[in-house]
């Protein structure tokens, strides 16, 4: 079955290229966690990808979020590939990458079908489907997924924003509009009447009757 929003994330044991997780919700902690995943080791759009993930290190760490990425390889692959990231990014790689030979991992994620298979002399795209990103909140909840073909390679500034928008709404009753971006106004949710919403936020801007704004909360 698909994962669907605000599902519970599995909680998955995985290897990796910086050991064993036993539990990936222990893993993720008090904060977030970003799951990216890839195809293919030594591929050139996954390479500028994770080198870009990688040179966000400390926006990741601003906002309290793990980022682990997985590519449809074995461990020694990614220790391998590691050295060819670290050069496109012009940095380390601290976080780990998931090893997923036997594809349990993308099967579980409903990325690939339970009957796939890797034929020898495989190539990316064989598993090209495993294109994802995954945003998980502190209670373990899917909060947003994207998929990407191969051809286009991820815009991590989106994906950073798409935090930023879900950490501003996360258990509070307010929504953000298009093309939002930190510190703008936020959409109060229609859930609160103009009292209640002044009460909670301060002062609010109503566009139309349904569309009211406010400063986004601290």
């Amino acid at each position: 079955m698909a994962l669907r929003i605000n599902d519970t994330f599995p909680d998955l044991r995985l290897e990796t290229s910086q050991g064993e997780i036993a539990s990936f919700h222990d893993w993720i902690g008090d904060g977030w966690a970003i799951l990216f995943s890839h195809p293919k080791d030594f591929t050139p759009v996954c390479t500028t990808e994770f080198g870009a993930v990688a040179q966000l290190a400390d926006e990741w760490a601003k906002r309290n979020t793990r980022v682990i990425g997985l590519s449809v390889d074995g461990v020694d692959e990614h220790r391998r590939w590691i050295g060819d990231i670290e050069k496109i990014a012009g940095g380390d790689v601290t976080f780990p990458i998931i090893a997923d030979e036997d594809l349990a991992i993308s099967k579980q994620l409903d990325m690939l079908p339970a009957g796939a298979y890797l034929p020898d002399g495989r190539t990316a795209a064989d598993s090209a489907s495993v294109r994802s990103v995954f945003i998980i909140s502190p209670d373990r909840k899917l909060q947003l997924s994207m998929t990407y073909p191969m051809s286009v390679g991820r815009n991590f500034a989106e994906v950073l924003r798409a935090l930023d928008a879900l950490q501003a709404t996360y258990q509070t009753p307010v929504a953000t509009p298009a093309n939002w971006t930190g510190g703008q106004d936020v959409i109060v949710a229609l859930s609160l009447d103009d009292d209640a919403a002044r009460a909670r936020f301060g002062e609010i801007d109503t566009v139309l009757p349904y569309l009211r704004k406010a400063k986004q909360p601290a």
